[in-house]
Parts: structure tokens; sequence; C-alpha cells
């Protein structure tokens, strides 16, 4: 069965005041990406982790046919991969698999644990300290726990944010396959509109705490988006997904 994600009128309420509300999407389904979008602040993290049950607030969350209350598959990597615990690489992604799960290790779970490190491309850490790493280091180990617990429906809050330009290309290539063949529902919160173009199949924009659209990449990320999300004038040159842009002329001034 293939995994589903759909959201209806789903809301968060830090104490008396709402940071997100009215958050409605389509049916999105194993097999595809959907790309959040938007400024800071605008109620990315929320949603995340709102998705992933560790917020509540109105709305309801449905996955795959069942309601909110059945998280079975869900996995989620926050935007943030610091760490404060003595374990090697190796040992933390295994603990991520063996998750709620008995903690007898089969030798399946040291496998599935030895082809992420090899899938994320870090076997050569795999015996280091997590706290010997570097933040991009310590955002890829992140990942290849999330992807250790073979998801359904993949959460990834700013998955790229520490990385160089040839470990994002890289990342974003390896969930876009596993995306595909492993029909698993992707969503992640992604900043660089380039990247969007290259790996995302629907586009969801938040701002100010409401989804200003969601649709077809090419439906979204017009000039009228960048104007009026992003405050910049520019355009969008489409040639294929892997090598479509978005050209930035410069910022709207307000002369007012």
């Amino acid at each position: 069965m293939v995994a589903t994600l759909q959201l209806n009128d789903v809301g968060v309420r830090y104490g008396r005041q709402n940071v997100l509300s009215g958050i409605t999407t389509p049916l999105l389904k194993g097999g595809e990406v959907t790309a959040v979008i938007g400024p800071n602040a605008a109620g990315k993290s929320s949603l995340f982790r709102r998705i992933a049950g560790l917020l509540g607030g109105p709305g309801h969350i449905s996955i795959g046919g069942a309601n909110e209350t059945s998280l079975s598959g869900v996995c989620y990597m926050p935007q943030d991969t610091s760490v404060n615990t003595v374990l090697t690489v190796f040992e933390s992604i295994l603990l991520a698999r063996k998750q709620g799960a008995t903690s007898r290790v089969r030798d399946q779970d040291l496998e599935a644990v030895e082809s992420t490190l090899a899938s994320v491309r870090i076997e050569s850490i795999a015996f280091k300290n997590l706290c010997e790493l570097s933040g991009g280091q310590r955002q890829l180990v992140s990942l290849a726990q999330t992807l250790a617990r073979e998801p359904k429906i993949l959460l990834l809050d700013e998955p790229t944010s520490a990385l160089d330009l040839h470990r994002q290309v890289e990342v974003l290539a390896l969930i876009r396959a596993l995306s595909t063949k492993q029909q698993i529902c992707v969503v992640l919160a992604i900043h660089d509109l380039n990247q969007v173009l290259r790996v995302a199949d629907r586009v969801m924009v938040i701002d100010a705490g409401t989804m200003v659209s969601c649709g077809p990449v090419e439906a979204v990320i017009t000039p009228a988006l960048l104007r009026d999300i992003y405050k910049v004038d520019g355009r969008i040159e489409r040639c294929s997904r892997l090598c479509s842009q978005v050209i930035i002329d410069g910022p709207i001034v307000d002369h007012a």
C-alpha cells in the first residue's frame, strides 16, 4: 500500500497565539517529494512538528487513511542536529533504527545500518564519536538515523542547511531516488528555490502561519511568488527538472 499524508485545517497554537492555522493539502503520496518553502519564521518547523505528533493543535492529519493517533512509519528529522551523548555514529544509527522495537539486535539491523552509512556516504566516520563531528557531518548522521528507520512518510526540516553545495546536490538526489524507489512520501523544508526546482514534485508555500499555495512546482514557483513572498524581482528559466533555475534581478525596494 502506498503511503499517503493529508492535512485538513491543521493549526498550531502556543498559548493564546496561533502560529499556524488552516493548513489544508491535497493527498500527498508515496513516490512524491513535496517542498515546503517560505520566509524565516513563517511556521514551517512548527508544521513539521505538528505532523510528527510533537505538537498539538486543531485540525486533522490523515496518514495512510488512518487518523493522526497512528504515526507508525512517520519519521522526522529536525533542523537542530546538535548532540549531547557519547555514542559512535554507527551506534547512534543502530539506536535510531531500534527505536520503539525490541532491544535485540539482529543481523539485518546491522546490515541495514551498514547500507544506510553507504547510501549517505559516511562510512569513513562510522566509528567516530558524535561529539567529534562537524555540523555538516552531524546533519548527514541525522539523515542516516532517519533513513535507517525505513520511513513511509519522511519529514525533513532543512536537511541540507549545513552542507556544502556538492553534498546538498548529492543528498537531495539520494532523497529523490529513495522516494521513487521505495515509494516514500517525502516532505522537506528548504530555502534554495533552485534545489526545489531540481527535486520537488509539489511545492507548499507557508507565510505568516498560513498556506499561501500548494501545487505543482511549475504552477507555484513564479515571478509573482518571488515578488509577493520573497520581495525580489526575478524570473524562472525552465528547461527540464535538472536545469531549470530561478534568476534573481534584485530586491524590491519600497520607496514609500
